[in-house]
């Protein structure tokens, strides 16, 4: 169990959670797109929401500036979050658009809500939860996305639903965060993500 626990931690690590609702997007949405384009999306994707922060990570690390990929400290998050806003900006600005992308284009609308809301709470010193952010952001695109597109990924939303309280148990068995800060978590990741629902629906 303890091994599980802490494979949960990196399976689901927020890092991950852009992606992998950008992929579940080219794979299952009903419209045809150019292999060559979801390929060079996923790509762009892949090297803005993961390579960039991890090289990021890496040269805070080597100042000094954080202690592990975890952030465990309220300070050492601004950086890295501020970092990943304005990447989140890159991604709407460059990589998608409301037109052609709406569901995904407002995907990450809401990543980058929950991610300023998370960022403004380091000043209050609240280290809120970025797993459960992450994960229940990613359950909540596939479920309104499941909905719309009247797709019934059932055992993909169960499997969402049962990573989400291991991460959770994670989180708290290596204390990591408190019942409060989890559940400010699951709150940024979900109501940012239905807000931005009935822009694109």
């Amino acid at each position: 169990m303890k091994l599980l626990l802490k494979l949960a931690s990196y399976v689901f690590h927020p890092l991950w959670m852009p992606f992998a609702g950008s992929l579940f997007y080219f794979l299952f949405i009903p419209r045809f797109f150019p292999e060559e384009v979801i390929k060079a999306k996923l790509l762009a994707i892949s090297i803005i929401t993961i390579f960039i922060p991890i090289v990021f990570y890496f040269l805070l690390k080597n100042l000094g500036k954080v202690g592990s990929i975890f952030l465990k400290d309220t300070k050492e998050r601004r950086w890295p979050l501020f970092v990943f806003i304005l990447l989140c900006f890159m991604v709407l600005h460059q990589i998608l658009n409301k037109y052609n992308y709406p569901a995904l284009f407002y995907y990450f609308l809401g990543i980058l809500i929950s991610t300023t809301l998370v960022l403004l709470f380091t000043y209050f010193n609240l280290k809120v939860s970025l797993h459960m952010v992450g994960i229940t952001a990613l359950m909540m695109f596939i479920s309104i996305f499941c909905m719309y597109f009247q797709i019934y990924f059932v055992y993909t939303i169960c499997f969402l639903i049962i990573a989400t309280g291991l991460t959770a148990s994670s989180r708290l068995y290596y204390k990591a965060h408190t019942n409060w800060e989890l559940i400010l978590g699951v709150i940024i990741g979900i109501i940012p993500q239905i807000l931005v629902w009935k822009l694109w629906l």
